[in-house]
């Protein structure tokens, strides 16, 4: 069974030294390549991928 996995916004925030704001913005306008963002009525959802934050980051290889 695949089990779902996803950052929290707070967290990948915090390891990229950005604010949340930052990281949300980022993926409702598709420029950070490491998750998404869907528009839910007047509310967005968010999914942060750990494997490609960490490749962006640079820890792939840790």
């Amino acid at each position: 069974m695949i089990t779902p996995q996803n950052v929290k916004v707070f967290e990948a925030a915090k390891l990229l030294g950005k604010s949340e704001q930052f990281v949300r913005i980022g993926l409702q306008r598709n420029i950070l390549p490491f998750g998404f963002a869907v528009q839910m009525s007047s509310k967005w959802t968010y999914h942060i991928s750990p494997k490609l934050l960490k490749e962006y980051i640079g820890l792939a290889d840790q």
